[in-house]
């Protein structure tokens, strides 16, 4: 998990657009954000706004971090690009998380969430990566996947077979993920997988701030 100790930082990257409509203060709204994100439950979130004075429900805290919309930002330019998928569940449903990491950095570049993993999903998650930082010239790491190598294909980009040595940023990421799920499984119960996706890529946005 995320350490506690590294949210001292500044929460002056986190923009709100909707504070105007709320009753808390926006520097709690924005400390209840970064401490959800960082790795506390909703419960034990809510718990340390309490002892600031700032009485809310977990709901809340929830329907701020959806509304934020945060995201990792783009006009990255990496020189190794990590892509890889993993199985996220939602509520009955297996659905697929699809992730590009910057090794050099572990930063997280795209994240998105599909129904299924194929390679026209594939395709369609490498020209988001495409269009959000400048790709062009970096190496990509993928596993044996076919979808991910023909994808790859499709783009013209170069790519390597890695299954060890720098393709371990996205699996770190992953595994932080899948901690956080399953620590606190009550982020994709009852939700759309929208919302679903949402939260991920503000735990990107997140991760990018902490790591």
């Amino acid at each position: 998990m995320l350490s506690f100790d590294r949210l001292s930082g500044d929460s002056g990257c986190i923009e709100l657009e909707f504070p105007e409509r709320e009753a808390t203060p926006e520097p709690a709204m924005k400390l209840g954000i970064r401490l959800h994100l960082a790795g506390l439950s909703l419960s034990d979130t809510v718990s340390i706004l309490e002892m600031l004075g700032v009485d809310r429900h977990r709901s809340t805290v929830h329907r701020w971090v959806q509304k934020a919309d945060l995201q990792p930002t783009g006009g990255a330019e990496p020189n190794h690009v990590a892509v890889d998928e993993t199985v996220i569940q939602l509520n009955d449903e297996r659905y697929w998380l699809y992730a590009a990491v910057d090794p050099d950095t572990n930063r997280l570049l795209h994240v998105r969430l599909y129904p299924t993993r194929t390679t026209a999903i594939t395709s369609m998650f490498l020209s988001e990566s495409r269009e959000k930082h400048q790709v062009d010239d970096a190496v990509f790491l993928v596993n044996g996947a076919p979808w991910l190598q023909a994808a790859c294909h499709r783009h013209g980009l170069r790519f390597q077979h890695v299954t060890h040595g720098n393709r371990n940023a996205v699996e770190r990421v992953f595994r932080e993920i899948k901690q956080r799920t399953n620590q606190f499984s009550n982020t994709f119960s009852h939700v759309e997988p929208s919302t679903a996706e949402n939260w991920l890529q503000a735990f990107a946005f997140a991760w990018n701030q902490l790591i």
